[in-house]
Formats: structure tokens, sequence, C-alpha cells
């Protein structure tokens, strides 16, 4: 039997999804979170095998963190995502953080209950548009770093350097540095032309 801990922070998602992999004999949600910190602690003390996470929630914690300090800890369960979000920037964020796998939501039931089963046993279960996204990304010139992307996505917020700073706990010369980086690989020289430009690539969330 698989464990699974569910969190997603909409209801009515969660019980869509509990529906669906309880149909399962070898598949059982045994918890579930609406929030970040919920799958965390939930992860850590809850009996589970894998947990699906999604990747936005209100909160300032978010799935991605989520995901590496669940990961950070000895002997804890597996990781995948389950979202809506499909840029470069969420996909390469997550798998940095050490998820085993991520699926989109509207993926096929069958897809979802066969990246559940590999998940859980330390198998890759990427989406194959996410893995071609995630190899496109990675030979591409243009690829953000997951840092580069969270700047990034600051910058498309209308934040200063020195707000983006206290943001990611780093310096305003750091961050400089970062817009630097960015403007090179996306081969733009201002911020608006680099949030444009991602955009365009899928590097980071549009509006």
């Amino acid at each position: 039997m698989i464990r699974l801990l569910l969190t997603d922070d909409h209801p009515v998602v969660r019980a869509g999804i509990r529906a669906l992999l309880e149909s399962e004999s070898d598949l059982e949600v045994v918890a579930e979170a609406a929030t970040a910190e919920d799958a965390v602690r939930l992860a850590l003390t809850a009996d589970v095998d894998l947990v699906l996470m999604d990747l936005q929630f209100p909160g300032a914690l978010q799935g991605a963190e989520a995901t590496r300090r669940i990961r950070s800890q000895a002997g804890a369960p597996r990781v995948l995502v389950l979202t809506n979000y499909d840029t470069d920037a969420d996909i390469i964020g997550a798998i940095e953080a050490g998820a085993s796998g991520y699926l989109l939501k509207d993926a096929p039931p069958a897809d979802l209950i066969s990246a559940v089963r590999a998940a859980a046993v330390g198998e890759s279960a990427l989406a194959p548009e996410v893995s071609s996204r995630l190899e496109a990304s990675r030979t591409s010139n243009e690829r953000l770093t997951a840092r580069e992307a969270e700047v990034l996505s600051l910058v498309a917020e209308g934040r200063t350097n020195r707000d983006i700073g206290r943001t990611l706990f780093l310096s305003e010369a750091t961050v400089k540095s970062h817009l630097v980086h960015i403007f090179t690989k996306l081969g733009v020289g201002s911020r608006t032309a680099a949030v444009a430009r991602a955009r365009e690539l899928g590097a980071i969330r549009a509006g």
C-alpha cells in the first residue's frame, strides 16, 4: 500500500484527486494539508510514502520551499509536484528542491496514477511536456537559474532592488549582479524587456 499526503489549498480539488487515487487498491490518502506549512509538518510526522505537492499556496511558504524542507530531512517521504504551473522557473525550482516528479493537473488520470506509483519508489515521474521543457531549458543559453527567475519574478511585480534584496535576503549588489546576468542571457537591456522576454520563453509566470 502506498500511503499519500495530499496537499492543495482548494478543498474541491483535494476531494477530486482523493477520489481518483483511492479508486486504486494500492493507493491510500492518509492525510491532507491546505497549506505548505501543514504539508511540511504532516510529511515529517505522519506515516506517508509520498507527498502530492501543489506549488502555490496562500501565505509566505510555497510548494518548492516546502519540498526542499521535506526532502532535507532523513527518511523523508518523496514528493510529486501536482500543479497548474509549468514555467521553467517552477519546474527547475521544484526539481532542484528534490521533487521526484512533476505533473500538471490536467494530466490524464492514468498518467497521474502511474506517476504516483513511480515517484513513490524513487523513479523520475515527469510529464512528457515537462520533461521536454526541462531538457530545452538545460540546453538553452537563455536558461535562468532558479534564483535568477526569483529575482526577475519580483522585478515583474514592480519591486525595487532594495525590496528584492530584503525579500530574498540578498544584498542590493547581489541583486544587481543577478540582473546583469539575466540581461546578458536574455539579450536585453532593461528590466521591462527582461520580463517580457522571460515570459515569452516561459521562464517566469505571465501576469
